[in-house]
């Protein structure tokens, strides 16, 4: 945890922008694997963290806004928990940590809830995304699991985001740790691929780093030869001569600040001269996206420069013709870059996240549907404070090309013949991680290696 003042001033803060009422803080559970009491690695809620610290399941914090007090909520172990588990501190002990002297059991909360909801307050939540919690939500304001997101407070939200979205120094030194240990986890892997290992030697290694360092891993690792899939978590295949192996992993520090990061690079000692070609296009969008970055602009018009170089490359390559900024304005640009460019990071490694993207990465405008630049997470201009990840792609996705080809859709810029040659070159992704400052951007943490020549020599 940080000192209990910034816990205090956090809430001090957003009691500033809610005007009055109850601000519910649903912290989470333990969650079951596969019986009652083998369970997943314990991962408190976000924001519940950023207001509270308090990193323990069964919590829930309030902020009664017309009283101006500050509770903590939940039920202390038995002697058949300590038994199990040791002894733990109190509700009380644990809540001073935060600054908060206000407690109560379970039973207690829910009398609590009971009597604001007689005297007609109202009580935010958040948006719930842990089916837990939708069923405390029924039971305590009678509010169905189906009905949580339109019953969830926008204002509420829109002041949550307000505040974690701009990060502070104290912030920032944990994401920096994570990210270093992120870096170190690339660099790793970098060093060992090699042909006849198997992905799961790779994603092993990298976990061992992240949880050597006291954290975790932020999100699922994926490390496989199958780039084109965006989220492959399957670790099952081996790697041999002429493979590439794509790396997105980040570590997630004691705190819960995160770290992500991708890379690609050969199984063999170099890259083949295709694959040098189309990760140099792929490294050229990340660049010119990376020199736009500053205060005020727009992260759309970000997006829409990282578009246009790999338009432009794949034009050169031969894979793609005729007007770019037609092309790019109609989606073609999709058969290779079917996703956004990069999203805020922090206590989540998509940060904030559960709370909705357009009210995190949009203002709360609406975002696009066409296919492509609709998995854009974040479009709104940027600011100080702002943490963010930049990482365009190129990807080769067999279904997509055959979709497409049939379907004779975009036959103005895209050249099938040519593209069919590139089934099974896989995917490529570079990811880095940046904070916007008072004029410009900076690079969080150590440098990553991220050319070809420079990621071929951590195999020397």
């Amino acid at each position: 945890m940080f000192k209990s003042q910034t816990y205090i001033n956090r809430r001090s803060v957003l009691k500033t922008q809610l005007s009055s009422g109850i601000a519910l803080f649903m912290g989470n559970e333990e969650s079951s694997m596969n019986y009652a009491d083998n369970t997943f690695h314990f991962r408190q809620d976000s924001t519940f963290l950023y207001f509270f610290g308090l990193n323990q399941a069964g919590l829930t914090g309030v902020i009664d806004l017309n009283e101006d007090k500050d509770y903590i909520f939940g039920n202390d172990l038995s002697i058949d928990d300590i038994v199990w588990m040791g002894y733990q501190p109190t509700i009380a002990q644990r809540a001073l940590k935060a600054g908060i002297e206000n407690t109560g059991n379970v039973n207690k909360l829910e009398s609590f809830i009971k009597q604001a909801q007689k005297k007609g307050r109202k009580i935010h939540i958040l948006p719930p995304y842990r089916p837990e919690n939708k069923i405390k939500l029924q039971d305590w304001l009678g509010i169905l699991p189906g009905e949580t997101q339109q019953a969830s407070s926008v204002d509420f939200i829109k002041a949550v985001v307000a505040q974690r979205e701009i990060k502070t120094s104290e912030e920032l030194g944990e994401i920096e740790k994570a990210v270093n240990t992120s870096v170190d986890m690339h660099v790793a892997a970098m060093q060992m691929v090699k042909p006849g290992m198997m992905e799961s030697e790779i994603a092993a290694r990298v976990q061992e780093i992240a949880v050597r360092t006291g954290g975790n891993i932020a999100f699922p690792v994926i490390a496989t030869i199958n780039g084109e899939t965006l989220h492959n978590h399957y670790h099952g295949n081996q790697l041999k001569e002429g493979d590439m192996l794509l790396l997105d992993c980040g570590a997630e520090t004691a705190m819960g600040y995160a770290g992500d990061l991708s890379s690609t690079m050969p199984v063999g000692t170099s890259f083949t001269e295709r694959q040098k070609e189309i990760y140099d296009v792929t490294l050229a969008s990340h660049e010119a996206s990376i020199k736009m970055l500053k205060p005020g602009i727009p992260f759309m018009d970000v997006y829409y420069e990282s578009v246009r170089v790999i338009i432009e490359g794949m034009k050169d390559l031969g894979l793609m013709k005729g007007n770019t900024t037609e092309a790019m304005q109609q989606g073609a640009h999709a058969m290779f870059f079917p996703c956004g460019l990069g999203h805020q990071m922090g206590l989540d490694v998509h940060d904030m996240e559960d709370l909705g993207e357009v009210y995190v990465g949009y203002d709360g405008k609406p975002k696009s549907t066409q296919f492509g630049i609709k998995s854009l997470r974040m479009a709104k201009p940027l600011k100080p404070g702002h943490v963010l990840t930049i990482e365009p792609g190129i990807y080769f996705i067999p279904a997509l090309i055959d979709m497409w080809k049939a379907e004779k859709r975009f036959t103005d810029f895209i050249n099938y013949d040519k593209l069919e040659t590139y089934k099974g070159f896989g995917g490529i992704r570079n990811e880095e991680n940046f904070v916007i400052t008072r004029d410009t951007y900076r690079l969080i943490g150590k440098q990553k290696p991220k050319t070809c020549e420079d990621v071929e020599k951590q195999k020397l």
